[in-house]
């Protein structure tokens, strides 16, 4: 569970809430019309411009955002230095009966391609492509949320121009006007809201994430690799460290002593 999502959006609402609170009640927030306008024209958008699979599958990447465990690098290089250990002491052939203990699919095939004798540049192109495919899975994601995060502000100001001509149209009638006013300005708030609160931090989060994910994938691409040329663990575990913050370095060397 991601606290600093949770915690983000929770005192965004908090803060929002509390000024209007502060000042008048929801019923003076809420316009049915805006609601309308801002999250159907945002919807009705991004189903033009993007399959609806995928809009449907950005749910599930979502999730991804506040269900989120940050992946450990110091587990995974201890994890390849144990198998560079083996690979040298009894053969790259006895790494297949730790398989079973591997619970990362990509550590998992990338073993399995080294134990199998595959050559290095064929492993490193298909692991390679794994990765790239995994960037534009989330580069899509990540796409649907931020052009979320353009249209919802967009459709605030359609809304807004809506809210306008209504009110001009009517400016004999001054029961008429309040209500135009109303769709006018409060469109624009929810557009706001929504593209700054909602759709582009998450899309950055998302970003982040997958930054991270790629990272992890690399370096136990050049683990495998390395175990696969028979390096010595210490070598290892050097090419490994380089991946990561130093502060992280530390506690590594700490660890060993």
């Amino acid at each position: 569970m991601d606290l600093a999502t949770i915690l983000g959006i929770l005192s965004g609402v908090f803060l929002i809430t509390a000024s209007i609170l502060s000042q008048g009640s929801f019923r003076t927030f809420f316009d049915f019309s805006s609601v309308l306008i801002v999250i159907g024209g945002t919807m009705a958008s991004t189903l033009i411009n993007f399959p609806l699979k995928e809009v449907l599958s950005v749910f599930g990447v979502v999730k991804n955002a506040f269900l989120h465990k940050d992946p450990d690098p110091r587990e995974t290089i201890r994890q390849l230095v144990r198998f560079a250990e083996i690979a040298r002491r009894e053969g790259i052939l006895y790494l297949e009966r730790e398989l079973e203990n591997v619970q990362d699919p990509f550590l998992r095939q990338g073993i399995q391609l080294a134990a199998d004798g595959t050559e290095p540049e064929m492993m490193r192109a298909i692991l390679e492509t794994e990765i790239s495919y995994l960037q534009e899975r989330h580069e899509l994601g990540q796409s649907i949320l931020a052009a979320m995060g353009s249209y919802a502000p967009a459709f605030g100001m359609i809304g807004t121009l809506i809210g306008l001509i209504i009110m001009l149209t009517n400016m004999s009638d001054p029961s008429k006007i309040g209500p135009g006013m109303a769709v006018a300005i409060i469109t624009t708030f929810y557009g706001a809201v929504l593209a700054n609160l909602i759709f582009l931090p998450l899309a950055g989060k998302l970003k982040t994430r997958s930054k991270q994910e790629v990272m992890m994938k690399e370096l136990i691409l050049e683990g495998v690799l390395a175990i696969q040329s028979g390096d010595n663990p210490r070598i290892v575990e050097q090419k490994l460290i380089s991946f990561i913050a130093p502060k992280i370095r530390k506690d590594i060397v700490r660890e060993k002593a």
